[in-house]
């Protein structure tokens, strides 16, 4: 039997928003005890991998690449709980920081999945039919980045010195590194692999970078009190996450590429058409989340000793 103390507080809950909390209770008369399957939705994630060929291992491609997905957006939501925490400590800092870089830690060690668990004949087949399609199209990471770091540390290296940290939303769009993947810097024209990216996802890249131009992880970090960013605890944590996802994450996708895609010394195009290896190599784009973090030597050495 419910206690009166339970039975008040379903009361003031459905009161507070006008609602008769006899009426709900009646319901659960009617209503069905959720199961496993019901609750985690099996049915649909098991139908979700639609193959574009026979080959067994384009399943195994399909379903490696969803589980990032929602990894990734495990990840947003945590780094989401710091942008709009109201009174951020180093203790909860950290503690966010620290689940983001575990989720990035499986990722990295997933890796071994793509690279040892697909027959090379296999894949070799399956991804021309994945042409013009490219893992630089993940909408969840582009916004990764921009809410670990200020848009002027996406910046494609080559220039990041020329592009003014008050540059519109729209300048600086043009300028990020992962441009690089589909952008003839020469001629200015853009390959049909980013312009449908862009068509996607454009106009919302610019309004999450909206919201997270102030409150993206650097930002949200530099503005704490000198006390809670000096924590040895907390400087660790995001020089842990900066060098998972920009060193080790980077390379264990670098190397699994490499692995497919570098067969007797030649190296074949990506699908989308990118130079991959400048593209994903850390030596080359210095992709850095928190920059001050690092000392002048680490930051000249990024992504060569490894």
């Amino acid at each position: 039997m419910l206690n009166k103390k339970v039975i008040h507080q379903l009361k003031e809950k459905f009161n507070s928003i006008g609602q008769d909390v006899e009426t709900h209770i009646e319901g659960l008369l009617h209503s069905k005890p959720i199961t496993y399957w019901d609750y985690i939705q099996t049915d649909v994630l098991l139908n979700l991998q639609v193959t574009r060929t026979s080959l067994p291992d384009e399943k195994v491609f399909i379903m490696y690449h969803q589980v990032t997905e929602l990894l990734f957006k495990m990840i947003l939501s945590e780094i989401e709980q710091v942008a709009k925490h109201p009174s951020l400590t180093a203790d909860i800092f950290a503690d966010k920081i620290m689940r983001v870089s575990r989720y990035f830690d499986v990722l990295t060690s997933s890796f071994s999945i793509m690279k040892d668990g697909m027959d090379v004949a296999q894949y070799n087949k399956f991804r021309t039919t994945l042409t013009p399609a490219s893992g630089f199209q993940s909408a969840q990471y582009r916004k990764i980045e921009f809410a670990s770091t200020e848009l002027i540390n996406l910046i494609d290296k080559r220039f990041r010195e020329t592009i003014d940290r008050n540059s519109s939303y729209e300048n600086a769009f043009e300028h990020l590194y992962w441009q690089a993947a589909g952008k003839d810097y020469e001629t200015g024209k853009k390959s049909y692999t980013l312009t449908v990216f862009e068509d996607r996802y454009k106009d919302e890249f610019i309004r999450f970078t909206q919201f997270y131009n102030k409150n993206n992880l650097w930002t949200k970090f530099k503005g704490l009190p000198d006390r809670v960013k000096t924590d040895k605890a907390l400087i660790k944590a995001m020089r842990h996450y900066d060098y998972t996802v920009n060193i080790k994450w980077v390379m264990a996708h670098y190397n699994t590429a490499n692995h497919y895609l570098n067969i007797g010394g030649k190296t074949a195009e990506a699908t989308g058409g990118s130079e991959w290896v400048k593209y994903m190599h850390p030596k080359y784009q210095k992709r850095i989340f928190f920059p001050e973090l690092w000392t002048k030597k680490e930051l000249e050495d990024w992504g060569t000793n490894i």
